[in-house]
């Protein structure tokens, strides 16, 4: 249970360099070197595409509008965040075979997070996604979560 990396790529709208898929390594160097605004508003529109503000957890809004108008990427930690969002995202569709469900998921409190959204975890730290992946794959697995 994983989104894989061809998937995580294809939610940012990356592109490989070549015909073959986007390989790992590829896309770290793009997270180093930030990505692109685009990749933002990409992901912000499947993950909570009713809610303009979504994208404003990840990068301020006056950050976000100089950004934009100045054609700049993302900081390497903005797209960090980006990245562990679409791969989430990937998992918790698979493990709820729609788009609405997997919102469900990463919208509403869970008690293994102790009253906490999962994808506020997810966009706050690398082991909070870490834990939420955790509790998708037991989910998937059929043991508690």
């Amino acid at each position: 249970m994983t989104a894989t990396f061809e998937d995580v790529a294809g939610l940012l709208g990356l592109k490989g360099r070549t015909d073959r898929p986007t390989s790992p390594l590829e896309i770290i160097e793009r997270i180093e070197r930030g990505l692109p605004i685009a990749a933002l508003d990409r992901v912000s529109h499947f993950v909570a595409p009713s809610d303009a503000n979504f994208k404003y957890l990840i990068i301020s809004r006056a950050t976000f509008a100089r950004r934009k108008k100045q054609h700049e990427k993302l900081s390497a930690d903005e797209s960090d965040r980006v990245v562990r969002l679409a791969k989430v995202w990937g998992i918790a569709r698979d493990v709820w075979g729609s788009d609405e469900e997997a919102r469900a998921f990463l919208f509403r409190s869970h008690m293994m997070l102790e009253g906490r959204r999962p994808v506020d975890l997810v966009l706050a730290t690398d082991m909070g996604a870490r834990l939420v992946e955790d509790i998708l794959g037991r989910l998937k697995y059929g043991s508690a979560a």
